[in-house]
């Protein structure tokens, strides 16, 4: 205290002030700081190296840790690795079935964002009733209940799964309708402007607080990598023929069907699948088409439904021909006929261009060009774009207050 006195008493000197006022920029900088990184609550059911949406939720909070935010993660599961700045916020219950699990995170996860929440909250989808100043919608589930097609997404055709399905259907349609109004998300972030599109017409009274932030991809765990495909020829037994990969789970709404009937008019192919479905089914199906002994390079995703299909920019990464039906997000991404092109929810279409990617000098140009495609995809970008908007609801609260 005695000290404290005395230096208050001393004369004020030129490099005492020039101190002073290097102090006083620091801690403004740290303000400053704190404006443009805001603390972030992420909730999601899990954030993990698994799924595709799972993956990218991963990979935002790690750049988000990266570029100095501080965040919470409020999920029944979280694999990010261990930092200062991280906090998990751990959301007990089970994981399946999806029609019990699903309502169970919205009354408990609602209950811990609003005990445990720092700084803004950004959803990913209506998962928790609590305001949030950003919701990332990888799916709009009004828009798909409005297709014709009757196209599920039961992974399984069993009367349970069907059930299960239904279910999570409804409570998923019932969910966004009370979360996607403007006294509970003040910004709504469509992962593609078709999802933008979606959200525009199903909740019109969100239409001005709609933003597009692209889903981004990985460039240096997805990319060409002969090494790694002579690899899985050899673990899956592939041989040195031509392979199309089919890689995704819900193979009735992603189309796996047409994949399978077009190795029929396509026999210099084969079919690799990757995903989580009713083998049995379409194992049955490909010995009914007399194509079960067979199934590369060229990526194929009929599917019927989709938001940002992220398996798409993978493969681009990895330099690959694409083949995918029109839906959400792809017209962002594919240039048809240049690093692909986009095929029809039939085995004829798909099989005409498989029959064009027996060119080698096509496949190679093509994958080229998928690769060129996917870099403004980056995580990098993709995290920018994310810090940006948080700076900018930040300043929205200050405003208010």
């Amino acid at each position: 205290m005695i000290a404290t006195k005395l230096i208050s008493r001393l004369p004020e000197t030129r490099s005492g002030r020039r101190a002073a006022q290097g102090g006083a920029g620091r801690t403004s900088g740290v303000a400053a700081n704190a404006r443009l990184r805001p603390p972030v609550t992420i909730v999601a059911h899990e954030i993990a190296d698994s799924g595709g949406m799972e993956r990218q939720l991963m990979k935002l909070a790690e750049g988000l840790l990266a570029g100095g935010h501080r965040v919470t993660a409020v999920a029944r599961r979280c694999e990010l690795a261990g930092h200062p700045g991280l906090r998990h916020v751990r959301v007990p219950g089970p994981r399946r079935p999806f029609a019990l699990a699903y309502p169970w995170f919205f009354l408990a996860g609602s209950l811990l964002t609003a005990w445990r929440r720092r700084g803004l909250v950004h959803t990913t989808g209506a998962i928790v009733l609590n305001r949030a100043d950003a919701s990332t919608i990888h799916f709009c589930h009004h828009a798909f209940a409005r297709r014709a097609d009757g196209a599920g997404r039961a992974k399984r055709a069993t009367v349970l799964h069907r059930l299960n399905s239904r279910i999570g259907a409804r409570l998923s349609l019932i969910a966004e309708r009370l979360c996607y109004v403007p006294s509970r998300t003040a910004k709504l972030v469509a992962v593609s402007g078709g999802v933008a599109r979606e959200l525009r017409r199903e909740f019109p009274r969100m239409a001005s607080r709609v933003t597009v932030i692209v889903n981004g991809v990985d460039l240096d765990r997805f990319r060409p990598n002969d090494n790694r495909r002579r690899q899985a020829r050899a673990r899956f037994r592939l041989g040195d023929g031509l392979v199309m990969a089919f890689v995704g789970g819900e193979w009735q709404r992603k189309g796996l069907r047409h994949a399978i009937e077009a190795l029929v008019l396509a026999p210099s192919w084969r079919l690799l699948v990757a995903g989580d479905g009713d083998e049995e089914r379409y194992r049955g199906l490909a010995r009914a088409a007399g194509v079960s002994d067979r199934v590369h390079f060229a990526f194929i995703l009929p599917t019927t439904y989709e938001a940002f299909p992220l398996v798409s920019l993978e493969a681009a990464a990895a330099g690959l021909p694409l083949l995918i039906a029109r839906v959400s997000g792809v017209e962002d991404l594919i240039i048809d006929g240049v690093n692909g092109w986009f095929v029809e929810h039939d085995a004829c279409s798909i099989a005409r261009r498989l029959q064009a990617l027996t060119d080698p000098a096509q496949r190679e140009r093509m994958g080229r060009s998928a690769r060129d495609s996917v870099r403004p995809f980056s995580w990098d970008n993709v995290v920018q774009r994310y810090s940006a908007l948080y700076a900018e609801l930040a300043q929205d609260h200050r405003a208010v207050r």
